[in-house]
């Protein structure tokens, strides 16, 4: 995973870029099915985001809690100046005890030094035609390796987000950048980036990545009906929680990989048990 340099983005081979209409095109096609579902309720706020990291590993004398990989700042992609709007205030859940992996949909070769600018088509798409309050995801991850801040709020805040319909509270979204369906390929230093997020997420709350979690469905549009508890994996796929093919077939095949280096992550060594976690919605 690189280090953010606010001097450039990362380098990576050119392979073409994304035309500037078909960005705002990303948040606006009916076959997104990363986004569409979000919960439009959820509201967010841009706020300065320190990002002084460290090794996604261990730290010395906690027990369970990976490091916080790199995160380039939402700034990096939007600014107050570029915002068409601001805004209100983020809602936020006591803690994060699961996340949701997603697919953007969106073309997969892009060059990594114009995701910021395929961020901001996306952000574009959903609060401009769609009239959200900001983009979805609480992060995004692209082919590189690189995690970016997506919803507002603060990255190391439980920021209730808007992305997968029914599960948004106590959960954090994650969007891989690109297509993942059957037979696409799934760069290595994205599934390592996502499950060094979800190492340090899910750690905050001592959540084992490779554990089952309680979540209340908020939503009769889920796969449960609105109220009900069920038990979902730490780290599911949008299409656990959501009648969707999202993340695809290839990134869904990829999650018990990285619910494993996940808990690497966290300092676990053991086989995770089948037992479903016991945590109070």
């Amino acid at each position: 995973m690189r280090a953010f340099r606010r001097a450039r983005a990362p380098r990576e081979r050119r392979t073409g870029r994304v035309p500037g209409g078909a960005l705002v095109a990303l948040g606006l096609l009916p076959g997104l099915t990363a986004v569409l579902a979000l919960t439009l309720s959820a509201r967010g706020v841009e706020r300065p985001v320190a990002v002084p990291l460290g090794p996604a590993g261990v730290h010395p004398g906690a027990d369970h809690t990976a490091g916080r990989p790199l995160i380039v700042p939402r700034s990096a992609w939007l600014d107050r100046a570029t915002a068409p709007r601001t805004p209100p205030p983020p809602r936020y859940d006591d803690r994060v005890v699961a996340v949701f992996v997603h697919h953007t949909d969106s073309p997969s070769q892009y060059d990594c030094a114009d995701v910021p600018r395929i961020i901001r088509g996306l952000y574009a798409g959903q609060t401009g035609h769609r009239r959200w309050d900001d983009i979805g995801y609480n992060f995004l991850v692209d082919r590189c390796g690189t995690i970016y801040e997506g919803r507002a709020g603060g990255v190391d805040r439980p920021v209730t987000g808007a992305h997968t319909q029914g599960f948004n509270h106590r959960t954090a979204g994650i969007a891989a950048l690109g297509t993942f369906t059957a037979g696409a390929t799934v760069p290595k230093a994205m599934t390592d980036a996502i499950a060094a997020l979800a190492a340090w997420k899910l750690g905050l709350a001592g959540i084992d990545p490779r554990d089952h979690v309680h979540l209340v469905s908020s939503s009769g549009q889920s796969r449960y009906r609105a109220g009900s508890t069920v038990v979902l994996p730490a780290v599911s796929g949008h299409t656990d929680g959501y009648p969707t093919s999202c993340p695809g077939a290839a990134l869904s095949a990829r999650l018990p990989q990285i619910r494993d280096t996940a808990a690497r992550l966290q300092g676990r060594t053991s086989t995770a048990t089948a037992q479903a976690a016991h945590r109070s919605p």
